[in-house]
């Protein structure tokens, strides 16, 4: 029988999470599961609730950092956690690219204890390895697995 594993299951329902976002660059999903295998929450990252799409930007490369998309946009592991129905103590985050050390600092305090990541495409900068450095210090696992496709009609 053909199958798929459950790294594979969970991934791909961070990477359908992904394509909820509105960002034209990155699309970033993520999916909490619990030590049953069961999923406690889900995210993507976008704009705050109410916060329009439109009237907030979604650009990169600008000399005002308030014209970018950096100072508004809630990350997809953020999302999760702040979407979850459940305890996180022990869970294991799956997510499309490894997190920022912003959402490292929120997957440590809300007790997640596994990272699962396909993408590591910021690895070596400050913040990357700022991330890094929290996550080993607090005993988060992170490892990554080959990235995957979702099909979507």
């Amino acid at each position: 029988m053909n199958y798929i594993s459950w790294d594979q299951y969970f991934m791909g329902v961070a990477l359908l999470s992904a394509k909820r976002s509105k960002d034209p660059n990155t699309q970033v999903g993520a999916c909490l599961v619990n030590e049953d295998k069961r999923i406690i929450g889900i995210g993507y990252n976008g704009f705050p609730r109410g916060c329009s799409d439109e009237e907030f930007p979604w650009g990169k490369g600008d000399n005002n950092p308030l014209n970018t998309k950096y100072p508004y946009v809630v990350h997809a592991e953020a999302n999760a956690i702040l979407n979850s129905n459940a305890n996180l103590k022990g869970s294991t985050l799956y997510v499309s690219l490894f997190p920022c050390n912003e959402c490292a600092k929120l997957i440590i305090q809300s007790g997640v204890k596994k990272i699962i990541y396909m993408s590591d495409k910021y690895s070596g900068t400050p913040m990357n390895l700022a991330s890094k450095k929290m996550l080993d210090s607090a005993g988060v696992i992170y490892e990554t697995m080959p990235e995957i496709e979702v099909f979507v009609k």
